[in-house]
């Protein structure tokens, strides 16, 4: 066996291995195998990054350094070691000129630059797929969350949480978007059977293992807060301040919304379909009773009886629960499509780092 095979820059390496016994040969494999896994070990300790920060971002050119200048003491104050990663959601407003000059200026920022706009969901859970924390934090790029907020929920989830939700007890939203926001908050905690107070909150920091799971779902379309609570073992929040927009509108519509609840109600569980089928067998009861009360009045009374008004009422009352139903059902048959394509949710066209 030749010499040459061994590592030797290590001279009590070299001694063992210098001799023609074969033993001592095989002496000097085990100890450069236990030295090679030894440098491993510290290499990998060092590199150990104990928390990331998860940042989407879509036109948001003129946040993105005022939230950067913010972050990073916030960050370094908290003793950790960390990294952030910015995502580039398809932004056409310069967003993604700064995201690379702030990159290469700070090798703790990771960027991942989307083909095109695929949604704040999407982006958070391309950040999540390249994290490296032991905990993950994902803020908005709007700087509504403000970044000073950071270490309350790292400090709550050191006390054993899996995820701590930002709860904003003083929200600076439209009256509209506040209704809409507390009807989402109501079915996410019943569907999914974890009460919180603010589901909407994107400023939200999840254990390793809680990010795991997250990524090990195919799951194409899903409200992650919603989702991780469902993964999660124990849930907690915080209060934080809201700020107001410095720039740009939400892009929250109504509509939006809407599609969120339709999400909640689909993804994470089938009673919608069940409330349509009690809602059905009680609408054909009553139907049952209206036919039989206008029969009984009309053989034992003989009064008069608005027998068309009946008919119609009772027949665009079914046609209403039917059309409900219908609209529920190809909503199931329409997720069940969208899985079967397999189509990835995203599409990176770069990553810096």
């Amino acid at each position: 066996m030749s010499r040459k095979f061994i590592l030797t820059c290590d001279p009590v390496r070299t001694i063992l291995c210098s001799g023609k016994n074969p033993r001592w040969i095989f002496v000097g494999a085990l100890y450069s195998l236990a030295f090679g896994v030894m440098i491993a070990t510290v290499q990998s300790a060092a590199e150990r990054t104990e928390v990331s920060i998860v940042v989407p971002f879509y036109n948001e050119a003129e946040n993105v350094e005022a939230l950067h200048t913010r972050l990073v003491p916030v960050l370094e104050q908290t003793g950790k070691s960390f990294e952030i990663v910015y995502v580039d959601d398809g932004s056409r407003d310069g967003t993604t000129d700064i995201l690379r000059r702030l990159q290469a200026q700070d090798f703790r920022i990771r960027v991942i630059i989307f083909n095109r706009n695929y949604g704040q969901h999407a982006a958070v859970a391309a950040g999540l797929d390249r994290a490296r924390g032991d905990v993950v934090v994902t803020l908005d790029g709007d700087l509504q969350n403000p970044p000073e907020e950071i270490p309350k929920l790292l400090e709550k989830i050191d006390e054993g949480y899996d995820v701590v939700g930002g709860w904003r007890q003083q929200r600076n939203d439209s009256p509209l978007r506040l209704l809409s926001s507390r009807a989402v908050n109501r079915i996410a905690s019943r569907i999914v059977g974890v009460e919180m107070k603010d589901y909407g909150c994107m400023l939200r920091a999840y254990r390793r293992s809680v990010v795991d799971h997250l990524r090990g779902g195919a799951e194409n379309s899903s409200f992650m807060p919603a989702l991780a609570n469902a993964f999660a073992g124990s849930v907690a929040e915080v209060p934080v301040s809201h700020a107001p927009r410095r720039s740009g509108g939400s892009r929250y519509t109504l509509l939006r919304l809407m599609r969120i609840n339709f999400d909640l109600m689909t993804g994470f569980s089938l009673l919608p379909v069940q409330i349509i089928g009690i809602v059905g067998a009680v609408a054909a009861a009553a139907g049952a009773i209206a036919t039989l009360v206008v029969c009984a009045s009309w053989l034992f009374f003989g009064g008069p009886v608005d027998r068309s008004g009946m008919f119609f009422a009772v027949v665009l009352f079914f046609i209403g629960v039917q059309i409900i139903g219908i609209g529920l059902i190809g909503e199931y048959v329409g997720r069940i499509y969208m899985e079967v394509l397999r189509r990835p949710r995203y599409v990176v066209r770069e990553v810096l780092e």
